[in-house]
């Protein structure tokens, strides 16, 4: 893997990032001075923005206050759409005891912003300047981007604006969209972007941020995200896997990981546009981190031994109140408090975890204690921090804050050669092909721990003595794999999910998705509220956009379902609180 080169020159374009942020409050924005417009930009410097937009709305942004969630109660804003997949599905700890108030309509303004007044605005002011250059690759990848923002955004917030959204002046209330008709226009885009990536006489981007410039990779990852498209569909789609399969028999996706569809971020800069891992930049800070490690997560991976747990949790400290030392109750006030019934009964792990781990519960909502210095936060892999070898210093150095583990130069994973086995694995056991199934699992789960393990060598100062060895690994891969072939039923989907949860860390957008296409796994950690209302099905519309546009009703609470969310409403959705 390449983990720093290929994005270097992405520090040249700050000033041309700067002049195409989104922050903007008017769609109708071409004689703004600070903004590119078609008569003063070409396509090379709006495909750059274009991409860089694209990793921040899938992973958010450094910029603000990194405790600002425990001053709203949950979602920040600007984390973009994976951090909040990954807070509902126990990925990231959710720090509210009530989704509503958690996930309100403000609360997504900015992903929303982003999408439509910086990605697609952007889009389609490029897009008739590239045409005329006879730049079809530049479009390709505008068109990639396109599929990948709107299928995302029907996935988090269901029907939507899009045949006449960023039309300002002549169209300023957009009518919605159904959920399924943008999905066919993301497919429809997809199927025009393969066209543009094969025409080699195109002119390609001098700064291409995926795969500089391999348009036979970017075939491949067009066709894996018609794949993930296909697959997100099969509960009301009756074709739906038949095509998934066609793309599988032409062997034309991503099955290596060498191919992967990832935004690599350079890392070590701080000066705006940061350009670190954005789960980096708000945790490796002077006053340590701001984001609370999952306890559910960090506890399935404790209990398995799962060999990825260095590089996913770098831990300051080796002694947790209740645990290793005496309960605390200025520094962790649950450690004093008796576990909720519904904890008890279900047999969840409660406040505290042994060696060190520094994490909350989900829903777990008392504030911030002087505790930052002590929290467990991200590792080396995906964020670019610190590769857990027992050392239990403080993230943040001040001394040299930027060179404190990998600096930030991490990685969000979009679309890579192990979630495609993860979905063959669904497929197949969905169809009853449960050996086939296994199969897959198995290729998938030993992609995925190479690829963490291999961010090891990002952190220049890591104590590489205590990396997993390769029989360890090898046991946990074939410990897993032959407790799905043992088991059956609802036990092979939970196996299933909790693999695919644990190996989707750092990508909440598959993990949220998985978790509502299937109902697995029930055996995620609940709220510490007993009843914390409807989990949220899809999130409400944003404020901004109910407000100033009159063709958007907002819905009457987060239990509303996208269209291919074909799974029962309500209590029967498996631990859905």
């Amino acid at each position: 893997m390449k983990i720093r080169s290929k994005h270097i020159a992405m520090s040249l374009f700050t000033g041309l990032l700067m002049m195409t942020s989104c922050e903007v409050t008017e769609l109708d924005i071409t004689n703004d001075p600070n903004f590119l417009t078609p008569d003063l930009a070409a396509p090379d410097f709006f495909i750059t923005s274009i991409q860089e937009d694209f990793a921040r709305q899938l992973d958010g942004d450094v910029s603000g206050d990194p405790n600002d969630n425990f001053v709203t109660g949950g979602f920040q804003f600007g984390d973009g759409l994976s951090p909040l997949g990954m807070e509902l599905t126990r990925i990231m700890q959710m720090s509210s005891r009530d989704y509503e108030s958690t996930y309100q309509d403000s609360d997504v303004d900015d992903e929303w912003d982003n999408a439509y007044r910086g990605i697609l605005f952007d889009i389609r002011l490029m897009t008739p300047l590239a045409e005329e250059a006879g730049q079809t690759r530049h479009l390709g990848i505008a068109q990639f981007i396109e599929a990948y923002t709107i299928s995302s955004l029907v996935d988090f917030f269901g029907d939507i604006p899009y045949t006449e959204a960023v039309q300002a002046p002549e169209i300023v209330n957009a009518t919605l969209d159904s959920g399924a008709s943008v999905y066919e226009a993301a497919l429809a885009l997809l199927d025009q972007a393969i066209i543009n990536f094969t025409n080699t006489a195109s002119a390609t981007p001098p700064t291409e941020l995926f795969y500089g410039n391999d348009y036979t990779k970017w075939v491949k990852a067009a066709n894996t995200l018609k794949m993930k498209l296909y697959l997100q569909t099969r509960l009301v789609d009756p074709g739906a896997i038949d095509a998934f399969n066609a793309i599988v028999n032409s062997g034309d996706y991503i099955t290596d990981t060498a191919d992967d569809f990832d935004f690599v971020w350079p890392g070590t800069s701080a000066a705006q546009p940061d350009n670190r891992h954005p789960r980096y930049g708000l945790n490796y800070v002077s006053n340590g981190p701001g984001d609370y490690a999952s306890n559910w997560l960090i506890n399935k991976m404790q209990t398995t031994n799962d060999p990825r747990i260095r590089y996913y949790f770098y831990r300051q400290t080796n002694e947790v109140p209740g645990q290793e030392i005496p309960a605390d109750e200025q520094t962790l006030r649950c450690s004093l408090q008796t576990p909720p019934l519904h904890y008890t009964t279900g047999g969840f792990t409660f406040c505290n975890l042994p060696n060190g781990y520094w994490g909350r519960d989900h829903g777990d909502d008392e504030g911030a204690p002087p505790d930052g210095p002590l929290r467990t936060t991200w590792g080396v892999y995906p964020a670019g921090g610190r590769f857990d070898d027992d050392s239990f210093s403080p993230v943040a150095q001040p001394t040299d804050p930027l060179s404190n583990g990998g600096g930030g130069a991490g990685v969000t994973p979009i679309l890579n050669a192990f979630m495609v086995d993860f979905w063959r694995a669904e497929i197949e056991l969905a169809q009853g092909n449960a050996a086939l199934a296994q199969g897959f699992l198995e290729a998938g789960m030993t992609k995925q721990i190479a690829k963490a393990r291999s961010f090891v060598s990002v952190d220049p100062n890591a104590d590489l003595s205590f990396e997993p060895l390769a029989t360890d690994v090898t046991d946990f891969i074939n410990g897993v794999v032959s407790d799905f072939g043992a088991a059956s039923g609802d036990d092979q989907w939970n196996i299933l999910a909790e693999s695919y949860f644990v190996a989707h860390y750092g990508n909440g957008i598959e993990t949220y998705n998985f978790y509502r296409r299937t109902g697995f796994p029930n055996s995620l950690q609940p709220n510490r509220e007993l009843d914390p209302g409807s989990f949220p099905r899809s999130m409400f519309y944003p404020n901004q956009a109910v407000t100033s546009n009159s063709n958007i009703t907002q819905k009457a609470n987060l239990a509303v379902q996208v269209f291919w969310d074909n799974n029962p409403a309500g209590p029967s959705f498996p631990n859905s609180n």
